[in-house]
């Protein structure tokens, strides 16, 4: 109990100093900061055609023509059958597939898979992750996780921080309605494993960004636990006082169904549940179960597999290239 409670309150101590919004960060004021650092946006998109070009489109007119601040915007197309690629590429994004990306590796499914291969193929010393799906996007979402790095060499980690409202099917909003397994899963986890981390609003956020050499250190779990999995080790890896949160406002993206919560549920339990071994912190005499048995309306079972791969620190794999 003493040591939960000295947890939490370390974590109060570092919110309001780590903290910030992102109308404090001025795009002409981090241009004169940014100097010769560069900046590589990547979006992970999967049959995201509606809303990718958009995106694209405010980072490129705003950040690359208005402001030169970004350096490169690359979207990796996760296996979509749609035209994302097409819309993508003709916003003005490079625009890499998945799987032509260190093709020599056994490909695999998931997020995290596409934020790592966009970490592989991009080159920017800082990286910017943004999720294809964001609707009424501005080009604050970049400069806001961008304002804390570009000012603070000490700084090598920010997450972005903002309301999720749930979009009804007749298209009124619920304030504070999104974020269904932040607040059912992931915030109970880190809470009661790593306090330390629990003054970080939105923990399975997709927007964020790192320094590139503290990013290729640590591991990218492939599916949707890679942003509880990112946070753990990153606390492990460079401390709480270098990680940093901006408030980006309003958030706005699609949502999924409720069996698909549950599978996003269970592979954030396993991701939690191998940083635990990792760390010693709990003993199993046998692995957790691989599957999720869900029922449909229909009451129809399915089993799923929840099961999240893992691709390795890329610094690792870029070493062992170099030696062979």
């Amino acid at each position: 109990m003493e040591t939960d409670l000295r947890a939490l309150a370390r974590a109060r101590e570092w919110y309001g100093p780590h903290s910030s919004t992102a109308t404090e960060w001025a795009p002409d004021a981090l241009l004169l900061a940014k100097g010769t650092t560069t900046v590589s946006v990547v979006l992970p998109a999967r049959d995201e055609e509606p809303t990718v070009g958009d995106i694209v489109t405010v980072i490129r007119r705003e950040l690359v023509e208005r402001i030169p601040l970004v350096d490169e915007i690359l979207v990796v197309d996760s296996n979509s059958t749609d035209a994302t690629a097409v819309v993508a590429a003709a916003a003005g994004a490079r625009v890499v597939a998945q799987n032509a990306v260190l093709p020599h590796l056994p490909p695999l499914t998931g997020k995290g898979e596409a934020l790592w291969k966009g970490l592989a193929a991009s080159s920017g010393d800082i990286v910017v992750f943004v999720d294809a799906d964001l609707r009424d996007f501005g080009a604050h979402f970049v400069t806001g996780l961008l304002g804390p790095l570009l000012t603070d060499s000490g700084v090598q980690f920010v997450k972005g921080a903002y309301e999720r409202p749930f979009i009804a099917a007749d298209g009124a909003r619920l304030r504070g309605g999104g974020g269904r397994v932040t607040e059912l899963v992931a915030r109970p986890i880190l809470n009661m494993f790593w306090p330390e981390l629990a003054g970080f609003h939105q923990p399975l956020g997709g927007e964020y960004a790192g320094r590139r050499e503290v990013l290729e250190q640590v591991p990218f779990v492939t599916e949707y636990g890679v942003e509880l999995g990112l946070l753990v080790d990153l606390l492990e890896l460079v401390g709480l006082d270098a990680m940093a949160q901006v408030d980006l406002g309003v958030r706005v993206h699609s949502h999924q169904s409720t069996a698909a919560l549950g599978r996003m549920a269970g592979q954030i339990l396993h991701t939690a549940w191998t940083r635990l071994e990792r760390q010693g912190r709990v003993m199993a005499t046998q692995p957790p179960a691989r599957t999720l048995l869900q029922f449909g309306l229909d009451g129809q079972a399915s089993l799923m597999n929840v099961v999240v791969a893992e691709r390795p620190p890329l610094a690792s794999l870029l070493a062992e290239e170099d030696v062979a």
